[in-house]
């Protein structure tokens, strides 16, 4: 830290008692666009039979979500969102700000930790199903180019094939391994679909 420069310990001195809070990415994304230190929301803590409950509202502003993978979006982010409590499990931890490339402040020691959890609504339902379906596109594309390009070389080998069985009616396994420079295997499930092997006779094997 001394390499860094200043480090401002006026949290430490004061005793301040900080929250790490985890959120999602797409909430993470919102609060980023909030002017300046500008407030992202408001966090509210009350009694239920006995029991803390905290949850958290986004700023209005912030709550619309205008695209999705860079594609126009309708559809707002829920706003209220339940705080799962977890135990800070024995740990120190420090929260640092950073005002300038060479100044550190210690804003506090963690005395609490807690998970943005997910709200239960059909807005937010429909935000998931939107970001699914935009992650999964370039996925059912590129199986669907796969297999375009597969059932594209299976049909040029056939009518390899068929053009070799125009000039002449019998071959073995092997001469048309030759013609069409593919794997025997490979090859034979493509001739099982448009020929016949012969296994007696003079034109056996062909």
């Amino acid at each position: 830290i001394a390499e860094r420069g200043e480090l401002d310990l006026t949290g430490a001195k004061q005793n301040a008692g900080v929250w790490l809070v985890t959120v999602p990415k797409y909430v993470l994304q919102q609060w980023a666009k909030a002017p300046g230190r500008g407030e992202v929301g408001k966090p509210r803590i009350a009694k239920n039979q006995g029991r803390t409950e905290v949850s958290f509202t986004l700023n209005g502003d912030l709550a619309n979500i205008h695209d999705i993978g860079g594609k126009p979006a309708s559809v707002g982010a829920s706003r209220e969102r339940p705080f799962v409590l977890q135990s800070v499990g024995g740990q120190t931890s420090t929260v640092f700000t950073e005002s300038s490339p060479d100044k550190l402040s210690l804003e506090g020691i963690v005395v609490q930790r807690a998970e943005c959890g997910p709200p239960v609504c059909e807005n937010y339902m429909r935000l998931k199903r939107l970001k699914i379906e935009e992650s999964s596109k370039p996925v059912r594309q590129s199986q669907q180019l796969d297999k375009v390009k597969k059932e594209d070389g299976k049909r040029a080998r056939a009518d390899m094939l068929f053009s070799a069985f125009e000039k002449h009616q019998y071959y073995n396994l092997k001469d048309l391994v030759d013609i069409t420079v593919q794997p025997v295997g490979y090859l034979q499930g493509i001739l099982k679909e448009i020929g016949i092997q012969n296994v007696k006779g003079i034109h056996k094997n062909t």
